[in-house]
């Protein structure tokens, strides 16, 4: 049994009636991929006249057009239909990590009452992304039962140093900054009693909309007069690098408005930039193409999952290594835009 809790919103009305959206969305979304009321009715599963009857509702509701017809395009949504598209978008970006995390905690609560005991689950505490999320996937898929939290990379290392988890994920660049980033950690991680199991390389850049209309070359030009800048939160290793690269740039923060922001996914910022709130944000590139936003490399670095030296043998750990080493696995993260897998699972040195 899975505990599954996902993202809904509503709207309520002067009569204090709330209309759910998921039907609206789903329909949108499928005559934005397909052009046609006909197609995406059947995709979704609805009748034309059903379809048709809930675009004329929330138009009504609105006061606005959903969908209009245009002479060679077939049906494309309206201005109003983009934006709730956009919206839904930006609501699961930034929930889905807060809510996969409490399904995962309301999932052990659960087990220890039932009467059959449940596996003990391997716990995960790390930044979210998307080779994590990945991991998390095919450990399920594998039937080894995950509790995940995800949390800053900062925090995910102090919970195992505390004996909270255990595998924590952190993030260092590649190169000169990599000692300064170290830094942050240094105090939970001890050579003599933790041990780093490589995830994955990928690669940290500027998202921009497409064609990049502001023209940004770099990271001086998030500095630039009228630029909204969208940013990660406190605590986390995305922020943590930004701020080394921008000192190291010579670029003053406070100059950069929305600096203060704070998104906790690198989906949440690419989709606040999407969706016209933000000119401008870092994270990986996975998230930039996911959105259909530009993206602009700018360093590249390690995913480590960081564990006890004595639990490496226990049949837990074992197991996922065993998963992050498969061929399955190492392809499934060499798909994602921007990272590479090739070195997943296995052991490294402490580099600090």
């Amino acid at each position: 049994m899975k505990v599954e809790i996902q993202p809904n919103w509503a709207l309520r009305g002067d009569d204090g009636v709330a209309t759910a959206l998921p039907a609206l969305l789903a329909l949108l979304a499928a005559v934005d991929q397909l052009g046609s009321i006909t197609r995406a009715a059947a995709a979704c599963g609805y009748s034309y006249r059903h379809a048709w009857g809930l675009l004329r509702a929330f138009s009504t509701q609105f006061g606005a057009e959903l969908v209009v017809k245009v002479r060679g395009s077939g049906t494309v949504l309206s201005p109003l239909a983009e934006k709730l598209l956009w919206a839904d978008k930006r609501i699961a970006a930034r929930l889905t990590p807060l809510l996969d995390s409490l399904a995962s905690e309301l999932q052990q609560e659960l087990a220890s009452v039932l009467p059959n005991p449940a596996p003990q689950a391997l716990r995960i505490h790390a930044s979210h992304g998307f080779a994590i999320a990945a991991l998390v996937a095919q450990l399920a898929q594998q039937g080894i039962a995950v509790d995940v939290k995800y949390r800053g990379s900062t925090e995910a290392v102090a919970a195992l140093a505390r004996g909270e988890c255990d595998l924590a994920g952190f993030h260092i660049p590649v190169g000169e900054l990599s000692a300064a980033a170290a830094s942050s950690y240094t105090h939970w991680l001890r050579p003599k009693q933790h041990a780093l199991l490589h995830l994955a390389c990928r690669t940290q850049g500027i998202f921009v909309a497409k064609g990049n209309p502001l023209s940004i070359a770099g990271l001086a030009g998030l500095a630039q007069p009228g630029l909204r800048f969208v940013n990660r939160q406190h605590g986390s290793g995305t922020r943590v690098l930004l701020d080394l690269l921008l000192a190291g740039a010579g670029v003053d923060k406070a100059a950069i408005a929305g600096y203060d922001s704070a998104e906790f996914t690198h989906a949440a910022v690419a989709a606040f930039v999407a969706s016209g709130m933000a000119d401008a944000g870092f994270g990986v590139e996975t998230a930039a193409r996911r959105f259909q936003l530009d993206f602009l490399p700018v360093i590249r670095e390690q995913y480590f999952l960081a564990c006890r030296l004595d639990a490496l043998g226990t049949p837990m750990l074992r197991a996922a290594q065993e998963v992050m080493t498969s061929a399955a696995f190492k392809q499934t993260i060499a798909a994602l835009p921007g990272y590479d897998g090739a070195l997943c699972g296995t052991q490294v040195p402490m580099i600090f």
